[in-house]
C-alpha cells in the first residue's frame, strides 16, 4: 500500500494558500469549543459560562501556537536556532511540538484563571477533556501531508511513503497517534470527567495517559533523522519529553485522591417571573 500523497494545500486564493494542517488545527479548536460550551451548560457544577469558554479557547490558542512553535525549535532544533535565532518565527517552514504547546496551553490556562479568579486546576480539569480531539486532528493532519511516518515493518496495513525516499514499507504511525492519544484518550478522559473527581485528577489522567499512549506510538515511529535514537539507542526525543509527563501525571494523581478537594457547585439563582402569578377575578 502507498500513502495516496494528497495535495497538502486545501485551496489556494491568488498568492494565498491555505493548507490541510491548518485546517485540521481549526477543526481541533472549533471541537473543542463545542464540547465545552455543550459541558459548560450542561453542568452548572463545573462553574464555566459559554462566555468563560470562549475567552477560554483564545488564551488556548495563543498557548498551542506559540508554545508549540517555541517548543519545536527547543526541542528539536537547538543548535540550529542558536545559529540563526530568526528560525523561531518563519512559520513558513512549519514544525509545531506538542509537548511545547501543553507548556504554551499550561502558561495560557494560569493566565485565564488568573484573570477570572479560578482556580488553577479547575480550569485544566475542564480544559483536559478538550485536548484529545485537536491531537486527533493534528495527527490525521501529519497524515495527509505524509511526515513522521513510522518505522519500516511487515505488517498487512503498512505503507509506503514515497516522501521517505526509501520506498520501505512502513507503520502509518500517525494513524496509530490519531487512535491513541486522540480517540482512546478523549474516551477515557471524557467518561472520567462525567462526574465531579478530586480537583486535579482530571489533568493528571490527562499528562499520565498522554505519557503513556505517546511513549508507546514511540516504538513504532521513526525518530527525527537529526536526532536519531538517545540514550544508548533505546530512546527517542519523543520518549523522553514523554517519561517525565508519566511520572508527574501519576504523582499528580496520588496527590489529588490522597487529599481530595473538590470544587463547590456553581450557584444556579433562581428564574424570577415577572409575571403575577396570584389568581384575579375574571371581569
Amino acid at each position: 500500500m502507498v500513502h495516496p500523497q494528497f495535495d497538502p494545500v486545501f485551496f489556494s486564493i491568488g498568492p494565498l494558500s491555505v493548507h490541510w494542517y491548518g485546517v485540521m488545527y481549526l477543526v481541533g479548536f472549533l471541537t473543542a469549543q463545542y464540547l465545552g460550551i455543550w459541558r459548560a451548560q450542561r453542568d452548572a457544577w463545573r462553574g464555566f459560562t459559554k462566555e468563560n469558554m470562549q475567552d477560554l479557547l483564545f488564551y488556548a490558542v495563543l498557548g498551542v501556537i506559540i508554545g508549540g512553535r517555541i517548543g519545536y525549535v527547543v526541542f528539536y532544533h537547538l543548535d540550529y536556532f542558536l545559529q540563526n535565532p530568526l528560525y523561531l518565527i518563519k512559520i513558513n517552514e512549519g514544525g509545531m511540538s506538542f509537548h511545547g504547546g501543553f507548556l504554551g496551553v499550561v502558561v495560557a490556562v494560569m493566565l485565564f484563571a488568573r484573570s477570572r479568579g479560578k482556580k488553577l486546576f479547575q480550569v485544566g480539569d475542564f480544559v483536559a477533556p478538550l485536548v484529545p480531539p485537536g491531537l486527533f486532528f493534528g495527527r490525521f493532519g501529519n497524515f495527509i501531508n505524509g511526515e513522521l511516518w513510522g518505522r519500516p515493518t511487515d505488517v498487512p496495513w503498512g505503507m509506503i511513503f514515497p516522501q521517505a525516499n526509501d520506498m520501505l514499507v512502513r507503520h502509518p504511525s500517525q494513524l496509530y497517534q490519531m487512535a491513541g492519544e486522540g480517540l482512546l484518550l478523549f474516551i477515557i478522559l471524557w467518561l472520567y470527567s462525567t462526574r465531579q473527581r478530586p480537583r486535579m485528577a482530571v489533568s493528571a489522567l490527562f499528562i499520565a495517559g498522554y505519557g503513556v499512549l505517546r511513549t508507546a506510538a514511540e516504538f513504532f515511529r521513526e525518530p527525527d533523522e537529526h536526532i536519531g535514537y538517545l540514550m544508548g539507542g533505546h530512546l527517542t526525543e519523543g520518549m523522553v519529553l514523554s517519561l517525565p509527563m508519566i511520572i508527574v501525571g501519576v504523582v499528580m494523581l496520588m496527590i489529588a485522591y490522597r487529599h481530595p478537594v473538590f470544587d463547590k457547585p456553581a450557584e444556579v439563582k433562581p428564574v424570577v417571573s415577572t409575571k403575577n402569578n396570584k389568581k384575579g377575578k375574571r371581569k
